[in-house]
């Protein structure tokens, strides 16, 4: 028996215990919950036990969070976990990150929110508890049964975050797991380059907030159904619907920032299929909550209310399958490989068959023909919107799922090779039609609305968003028909609710939440439109130089290769590439963006430092560097660079020298300027260069001027001693040149000179790209007056159910 040293085994151990004391008191909460809800007496204490044991759980839950953290941050390598996604080079501030890198974190991050959201709902749902609780309850389970890490009869259940790294499948039987003292050595993997971004310690726990809000509408809709409860439960699920509405947009649109911020793509939203798999719940809650709003007085469309909120949940687990499960592969920068696919399929369709089993059982009744809504009423445009939306999430769904195609059917589906022009052809025509419904429905009432006075309300705003069309499309000459009225349907979504919130709602914030709302969304649609729509890549490569270095045949029309010192033109701006720097793991290239004055002289404007962080375990990553301006971004990113001799010290000595045969008036070319053999020199100073009265020396007259620049000499020196004959080198630190005059053919009168260059002249040109993003402020501020305006409706909504309206 081996005596390993220095293993903290008491931390793993107590981890373990506290899974295993989740997974059961989950269990029993929701049995006893269960069993409460069928009680129709006064007694209770089926009730308080599913409570006691709930509570145990979220206990054990906080503990386990605690333990692993614990352990992250003492870099307890003996963990698989801990060495998997940490290592002790990485600054403390990223903890978090490497907390939720991995699928065990995550669902820790999972369980951890429906833990908060649960208790909250034992305080607040009151009648409603039982059932829902039950729901909440099991959801834990089969979260809690992710992280246990055990064998039953051959199959693994769980992956067990706290299990020792020698221990670990990958690792058994490795020569490392024999030595005694194995951790004096280990260091850990490291956390993945791209997620060591301050949005990537927000990003996440957001995201998976909102996942955990969408449980909640879940429950009350499945109680309701189970029950046979009608439309009562929409009132306690309404501010539900609509937080998780607010949080889960604003941990996408998080994402979105730290694509934009981070990444080298050049944009905020790529159509990656993560990232769609969790835009489609969110579409989902938005149609589930507005058909909510028409259906909590009177049932027009209960049936449908139903089913999407119940399938915005299911859509959730669908997109963690995504991710976990590993099968969406190399197709999406967000997906583990690590997943546990069996497992997930199961909490997939136990919850998908218990939906579709109460909605086939208790739900057809709601599906009988009754009176149809007036076509001038609120109600008929919110349905038909979210049918809108409905049909938006089916395309983004089926286009993103054809890995799951092929694995379910054994097909070869591929994806799209061009997802964003993809999706968007689709999209736009979508997006077109809901911010028209935004325009008009704040303006229709419910039942039915005089069209003469309907007109006649929304005229002013029409008006107006015709003539900012029109001026704003030949402004920045606009002129596919699409984009055009996708810029007319978002200015008029804008300006029709900012004109219903003034002169119907009077400015009262209280009752303004939709309309507050509505705006944001057609302003992050304009902004989108403006600034990805009509981006302006100013990098274009106007050198004989071909600098196509993969597929992309727009590459020379893309990018631009700048040597060091170089000043390029990027209209409107001049580029030129002063420095790269070395700063720990980050290798930074300074950027100067001028612009030339009224006297022809360039001034500066602004410096920008996109940089590549280094990193040998996973790959090194080029990250962009932006210049915000109130009404456009400058994003700037290097798309290739030579990352040898990076260290100071071999920057600064010489690499192998060319040898040269030249003539005397020859020029060439090196790394950085125009080398010129002028002519020889024959009166040399012998004292300067120590030479004998008895020797012969001839000088060579060498000429460099780098591009646009000064003329730079060197005089290389042969020496004749007796029957001897060496050189003395002339160097151009300036330019980081080296010459050796090394003889004379008398024959072809050839001229032998070697020519050596620093290391850092060899790696001093890097290929860039310049992206211009115009009005991209405008998406950032309808993201925020959005998620403002749902918390406000949020608000007035639980104001609302306490006054018992």
């Amino acid at each position: 028996m081996i005596e390993y040293i220095g293993e903290n085994r008491i931390a793993g151990q107590l981890g373990e215990i506290l899974v295993i004391l989740s997974f059961v008191s989950g269990i029993l909460a929701s049995i006893f919950y269960y069993t409460s809800s069928l009680q129709k007496t006064l007694d209770d204490s089926w009730r308080r036990l599913g409570r006691l044991f709930f509570q145990i759980q979220s206990v054990s839950i906080l503990s386990f969070i605690v333990v692993l953290f614990y352990l992250l941050a003492t870099h307890s390598f003996e963990y698989y976990y801990v060495w998997r996604h940490s290592s002790t080079e990485l600054p403390m501030r990223f903890i978090l990150s490497c907390f939720w890198e991995g699928q065990e974190g995550s669902t820790m991050l999972w369980l951890f929110w429906n833990m908060v959201l649960g208790n909250i709902l034992i305080h607040t749902s009151k009648k409603w508890e039982g059932g829902v609780m039950t729901i909440v309850s099991s959801v834990q389970v089969f979260l809690s049964a992710m992280l246990l890490g055990i064998f039953v009869f051959d199959l693994q259940v769980g992956s067990n975050p706290f299990i020792l790294l020698r221990e670990h499948p990958d690792m058994i039987n490795l020569p490392f797991t024999s030595n005694p003292n194995y951790l004096s050595f280990v260091e850990g993997n490291g956390l993945n380059p791209l997620l060591q971004n301050y949005w990537m310690t927000i990003h996440p726990p957001t995201l998976f907030l909102g996942f955990a809000a969408t449980l909640i509408p879940f429950a009350f809709a499945l109680v309701g159904l189970w029950k046979n409860k009608g439309n009562e439960w929409i009132k306690p699920a309404l501010p539900w619907t609509y937080f998780g509405i607010a949080i889960l947009g604003l941990g996408i649109l998080m994402g979105g920032a730290w694509a934009y911020e981070a990444l080298s793509f050049g944009g905020f939203w790529a159509w990656d299929p993560v990232e769609n798999s969790s835009l489609v719940p969110w579409l989902i809650l938005v149609a589930a909550g507005h058909l909510m709003l028409i259906n909590r007085t009177k049932m027009r469309s209960m049936f449908t209310a139903y089913a999407l909120t119940l399938f915005s949940f299911i859509m959730v687990v669908y997109s963690t399958y995504l991710t976990k499960s590993g099968i969406l592969g190399e197709t999406s920068v967000h997906s583990f490989a690590d997943g546990l696919p069996g497992q997930l399929i199961i909490f997939l369709l136990f919850y998908l068959f218990v939906t579709l089993f109460f909605l086939i059982k208790n739900g057809r009744q709601y599906l009988k023909k009754t009176e149809d809504d007036a076509l001038w009423s609120r109600e008929f445009w919110i349905f038909l919107g979210a049918l809108v939306l409905v049909i938006s999430c089916f395309q983004i769904t089926i286009s993103t799922s054809t890995p799951v195609f092929n694995a379910l059917f054994g097909t070869d589906l591929a994806p799209p090779s061009k997802p964003i022009e993809h999706f968007n052809s689709w999209q736009i025509p979508l997006a077109i039609l809901v911010t028209f419904f935004i325009g008009i429905s704040q303006f229709l009432k419910y039942k039915s609305t005089p069209f003469i006075p309907f007109i006649k309300s929304i005229l002013p705003a029409l008006i107006l968003s015709i003539a900012l069309t029109i001026f704003i499309a030949y402004a920045l000459e606009i002129r596919l028909f699409f984009l055009n009225t996708l810029l007319f349907t978002s200015l008029f979504a804008s300006i029709a609710n900012l004109d219903y919130f003034i002169r119907m709602l009077k400015g009262n914030i209280k009752k303004g939440g939709s309309a507050l709302a509505h705006i944001g969304f057609g302003l992050l649609i304009l902004g989108s439109l403006l600034s990805a729509g009509n981006k302006k890549i100013i990098s274009k490569n106007r050198t004989q130089v071909n600098i196509k270095f993969d597929e992309n045949e727009n590459a020379n029309n893309e990018n631009v290769m700048l040597l060091k010192g170089d000043t390029v033109l990027m209209e409107p701006y001049y580029v030129t590439y002063v420095n790269r720097r070395v700063e720990d793991r980050f290798v930074y290239y300074d950027m100067d963006y001028l612009k030339v004055n009224s006297e022809g002289k360039y001034v500066k404007l602004f410096q920008l430092n996109p940089y590549i962080q280094l990193n040998e375990q996973m790959g090194n990553v080029p990250e962009p560097s932006t210049k915000h301006y109130l009404d456009r971004d400058v994003f700037t990113h290097i798309t290739y660079a030579d990352l040898e001799n990076l260290d100071s010290a071999s920057q600064h000595m010489y690499g192998d020298p060319d040898t040269l045969n030249l003539v005397l008036g020859d020029s060439l070319f090196t790394s950085n300027s125009v080398v010129k053999i002028q002519g020889f020199v024959r009166s040399i100073d012998f004292n300067e260069y120590n030479l004998d009265s008895t020797d012969i020396a001839l000088g060579l007259n060498i000429t460099a001027r780098p591009l646009g620049g000064s003329v730079y000499k060197a005089m290389p020196i042969m020496v004749i001693r007796g029957n001897q004959i060496f050189s003395i080198p002339s160097d151009i630190d300036e330019l980081g040149l080296e010459f050796t005059f090394k003889g004379v053919n008398p024959d072809t009168e050839k001229l032998t000179i070697l020519l050596a260059e620093k290391n850092a002249n060899a790696g001093d040109f890097v290929i860039m790209q310049a992206i211009v993003f115009p009005y991209i402020n405008i998406l950032w501020l309808g993201t925020i007056i959005m998620f403002l305006g749902t918390l406000v409706a949020v608000i007035n909504r639980v104001r609302t159910n306490k006054l018992g309206k």
